[in-house]
């Protein structure tokens, strides 16, 4: 039994290395190419370029004149950052009256976003383009956030899972004593909720911080590009300035995912389960 413990801990642990590797090995690949001094992917004779230079990273904020990543970058944050914030509103509201209240359509609205939510989100871009055109919102960011921001509510599952799991004698107490249903909310389901929040904050941040398909479906202008259009845009002669900017682009989020890793641990494990 000894050895057949050893093995299973060894096959284990080897299988755990190699995914690892698979997923390590293109993020240290980029990185590496973002340091590339020709800047062409066809000059980098192999996998890993042959000469290093921080040129990529110079020339990706300081030669604006055709690809303007620092204007790029702006409307990405300010597009990302309104999104979490209306789509965290918005979730959060949804998924705290579907699990406080009850109401005849409860059980008919969570079954029909349960289905609906099983249809990828492209399936309506072109439904989404032509009320777009037909409001005059093609090439506006605040388009782009109020699409993210209605879309949100239909992932509300896991935030309704953390409701669930709260004592509900903590509410009761207060509606006895006679707090309306707001003050409820504002006072107690809030303040007990930060986990969840954090979590929802920062998933509503990082889909529009990274998405490509929206984006480029309505913004036709340059100088209103995100990050992920503006980057798809370059040549293959600028692929170190690609590589540069992937990498920065990532930086914030990873260090966003670090230092609130214990938010989203919190709030995942306690919205997967119900009191």
């Amino acid at each position: 039994m000894k050895w057949r413990k050893h093995l299973d801990w060894l096959l284990t642990h080897l299988t755990l290395v190699i995914v690892c590797f698979i997923f390590f090995f293109p993020v240290l690949w980029l990185t590496l190419a973002s340091f590339s001094a020709t800047g062409s992917i066809y000059d980098l004779g192999g996998f890993f370029p042959k000469s290093f230079s921080l040129a990529g990273f110079r020339k990706l904020f300081g030669d604006t004149t055709m690809y303007d990543y620092p204007n790029w970058l702006k409307n990405t944050l300010f597009v990302a950052v309104g999104s979490s914030v209306l789509g965290t509103i918005l979730v959060i509201l949804t998924a705290y009256t579907i699990s406080r209240f009850q109401f005849k359509a409860r059980k008919t609205l969570m079954k029909s976003t349960l289905v609906l939510s099983m249809f990828p989100s492209f399936m309506g871009m072109t439904a989404v383009y032509l009320l777009m055109v037909n409001f005059g919102l093609i090439n506006r960011l605040w388009a782009l956030i109020l699409i993210y921001a209605s879309g949100a509510p239909m992932g509300y599952l896991v935030q309704k899972g953390y409701f669930d799991s709260l004592s509900s004698s903590v509410f009761e107490a207060a509606r006895l004593d006679g707090a309306s249903s707001f003050r409820v909310f504002r006072s107690i389901a809030l303040p007990l909720s930060k986990p969840i929040i954090v979590y929802t904050a920062l998933t509503q941040f990082a889909w529009p911080w990274s998405d490509f398909i929206l984006p480029n479906l309505l913004l036709k202008n340059k100088d209103k590009w995100t990050v992920a259009v503006g980057l798809m845009h370059l040549d293959e002669t600028q692929f170190t300035r690609f590589a540069a900017g992937s990498i920065f682009i990532a930086v914030p989020i990873v260090i966003l995912y670090f230092c609130l890793s214990g938010f989203l641990v919190t709030g995942v494990t306690a919205g997967a389960a119900k009191e």
